[in-house]
């Protein structure tokens, strides 16, 4: 089935919103997303709607290939990039890059 909506953290979310963040690292469990759908974006901890994203692509990345191109992507330092996807994903090594863009 494909995907309608994805969530984020309440405090990533002006970020997607603002079409300065373009890609989001996911686990396994969510790398089932379409290029080229749309899909709602909500908050993660209230799932209040935030904007709609167009899927670009999905792409296997490994933790330890993470460097300043995503964290240019993601609109954040590196080092809070890499201990965010640390707490979210523990001991995850094999990842995916969602690559978006703002509707």
């Amino acid at each position: 089935m494909i995907p309608t909506s994805i969530t984020f953290f309440e405090y990533l979310t002006p970020l997607v919103a603002s079409g300065a963040k373009t890609i989001t690292i996911r686990d396994a469990s969510e790398n089932h997303y379409v290029p080229g759908t749309q899909v709602e974006v909500f908050t993660l901890e209230t799932h209040q709607k935030v904007c709609d994203i167009t899927i670009l692509s999905v792409e296997p990345l490994a933790f330890d290939d993470i460097n300043e191109f995503h964290a240019e992507q993601e609109s954040l330092p590196l080092d809070e990039l890499k201990q965010i996807i640390q707490q979210v994903y523990p001991n995850q090594q094999s990842l995916f890059m969602i690559s978006f863009e703002l509707v």
